[in-house]
């Protein structure tokens, strides 16, 4: 069995990575608001409501990134990636059925409820 300083290592890598998914999808969000917006409203949402929308979808996921990144709070910041990714998946992905999207959401979706039911932090 692996020292407790590779399990350390190990979980630091896979929250990394699980994070990095959600830090890289940031900088278009700020820098093509205007179209990101439009792209909310396009699905139905009402369009004074979008830009609320897309500012709340970007803290959680700059904030929920953060906190899972760092560990010891993954759980508050796997639950804002989850507020984040579930209805995104669900009104950009599933309705038209984008199936390539939709399953690497699911996958993502299932490593964030890992972090998020995980008995504790690994010291």
């Amino acid at each position: 069995m692996p020292q407790p300083h590779v399990w350390k290592s190990v979980d630091f890598i896979g929250r990394l990575c699980l994070s990095a998914v959600f830090v890289v999808a940031v900088p278009s969000k700020i820098t093509k608001f205007s179209s990101v917006v439009e792209t909310i409203s396009g699905q139905g949402i009402p369009a004074p409501l979008a830009p609320f929308l897309l500012l709340a979808a970007i803290a959680c996921l700059v904030v929920g990134s953060v906190l899972l990144l760092f560990g010891k709070n993954q759980k508050p910041g796997a639950s804002l990636l989850l507020i984040f990714l579930v209805p995104t998946t669900i009104i950009f992905h599933a309705f038209p059925l984008q199936p390539k999207a939709l399953f690497m959401n699911l996958g993502l979706i299932g490593g964030l409820t890992l972090a998020l039911t995980r008995p504790k932090f690994i010291e």
